[in-house]
């Protein structure tokens, strides 16, 4: 062979390595790239499925592109069965919380070693190594031979092998400490952030609220409250007065109770117009809550919307009409469908005072049920107890209820008679009618 020919073969062959190499990708230190002869892509096509699973939630993949662009590395993974059936379901809950996230990247590093050891390179004895967690796992042989990692065995060593590294089935799970420790903090009852069981609260006599634990009161200091505060109450002191009409503060939110009951008028149905007069026509849904807000309970004779049809323009149009019927629709008290049953069933007749004073409604006993008003403008109950919350009571009727007008009797007239003039006699004073009985008619003026 000449030197030319061989000049040219060589030229040849630079060539067609420069070719191969540029064409293949090169996991350069730190570029974080790898190809598809990379063991992390051996790891997720494997049949480690449960390991590879735990890496995705984990979003540990760029973590460990960038450990695979430095180094080799040796990956311990368990074996599915270790991760599905053989794991604590408390523990695995425990990792796949989202808050629990450093805990499990801390678990899936502790099986990855930032170097390379094969089977045969494995340690006679006991080694520590260092892992990607910054922990040490153990690298032990065992007298038959058998490979163990801590206190797991290898059951499949060599399993995968790539160039970038290599990969180990193992029979179970490792955990490291301090991810043992997280778990058992959690699962501690001290630091479960939920209320610290205590006693009922506790309500003061003295203002009505809830007693606040006292700040500690340092030693030395003066008492906090007067000598007479700290005495047990004696036979004289009355215990405070129940909520009340007229209080210093309203103690119930009769705003929210009116409006409760008007939405409940509105969904029963067959009470539109009822509704419509006390929140539009009127302002009486505000007296009302005013009224339940200061303490007075309420009892509502609604009329229906077919007995509200049958209201004439005439009846409406006078000025606080509107008013006035619905104030004798109300009575002061609170009032059941069997109560007032019961009342009328016992006394016959029952008058209620109404808010239209001092009109009362007249209730009887009629056909098994309670009738209001008299005569032709009386009303049935027709739908009892349509809302009763302890405060407000709304029970429907079918008529509209109107007072009885007090009329006063007509004098008689009587036939006319003829008229004889009468003419008055001088009025004598008393001490000169007392001289004529004295000395007689004779008198002259006494005639």
């Amino acid at each position: 062979m000449d030197t030319s020919s061989y000049g040219v073969s060589k030229l040849l062959l630079l060539l067609l390595a420069a070719s191969i190499a540029t064409a293949l990708p090169e996991n350069k230190p730190g570029s974080g790239q790898i190809n598809s002869n990379s063991v992390l892509v051996a790891l997720l096509d494997s049949h480690y499925t449960e390991l590879s699973e735990l890496v995705e939630k984990a979003l540990l993949l760029q973590t460990l592109e960038e450990a695979v662009g430095k180094h080799n590395i040796t990956i311990f993974a368990p074996k599915n069965e270790a991760l599905e059936r053989n794991l604590d379901p408390l523990f695995k809950s425990f990792l796949l919380e989202p808050r629990n996230l450093k805990s499990l990247q801390s678990l899936i590093l502790f099986h990855i070693l930032p170097r390379r050891i094969s089977s045969p390179q494995w340690p006679s004895l006991s080694h520590h190594h260092r892992t990607l967690s910054n922990d040490h796992l153990h690298l032990t042989k065992t007298p038959t031979l058998r490979f163990k990692v801590d206190s797991a065995e290898i059951i499949r060593p060599d399993d995968v092998i790539r160039p970038d590294g290599i990969i180990h089935g193992i029979e179970r799970l490792l955990i490291p400490r301090s991810v043992q420790e997280d778990f058992n903090r959690r699962r501690s009852l001290r630091s479960i952030s939920a209320v610290i069981p205590e006693g009922a609260p506790e309500v003061d006599p003295r203002t009505h609220r809830l007693k606040k634990p006292s700040p500690p009161v340092p030693a030395g200091s003066p008492p906090v409250l007067p000598i007479y505060d700290a005495m047990s109450p004696g036979p004289s002191l009355a215990p405070a007065p129940a909520p009340g009409p007229g209080g210093p503060r309203g103690h119930f939110n009769g705003e929210a109770q009116v409006k409760d009951f008007i939405h409940t008028l509105l969904h029963y149905g067959g009470y539109n117009e009822m509704a419509d007069i006390l929140v539009n026509l009127t302002s009486l849904a505000t007296e009302m809550g005013r009224l339940v807000s200061e303490g007075y309970v309420l009892t509502v004779l609604a009329p229906n919307d077919e007995a509200m049809a049958k209201l004439t323009t005439d009846q409406l149009s006078e000025p606080g009409a509107p008013e006035q019927i619905v104030y004798y629709h109300i009575i002061p008290e609170y009032q059941t469908e069997e109560s007032m049953y019961n009342a009328v069933r016992r006394f016959g007749k029952v008058k209620y005072d109404s808010l239209r004073f001092p009109h009362k409604v007249l209730a009887q006993e009629a056909d098994g049920s309670v009738k209001f008003g008299h005569g032709e403008g009386s009303a049935y109950l027709f739908d009892p107890d349509i809302y009763t919350d302890g405060r407000i009571s709304v029970q429907g009727i079918d008529g509209v209820l109107f007072p009885v007008e007090e009329t006063t009797p007509a004098t008689e007239v009587k036939p006319s008679a003829p008229v004889v003039k009468k003419v008055s006699k001088p009025r004598r004073g008393k001490l000169m009618e007392v001289a004529c009985n004295m000395i007689g008619s004779r008198f002259m003026p006494c005639q």
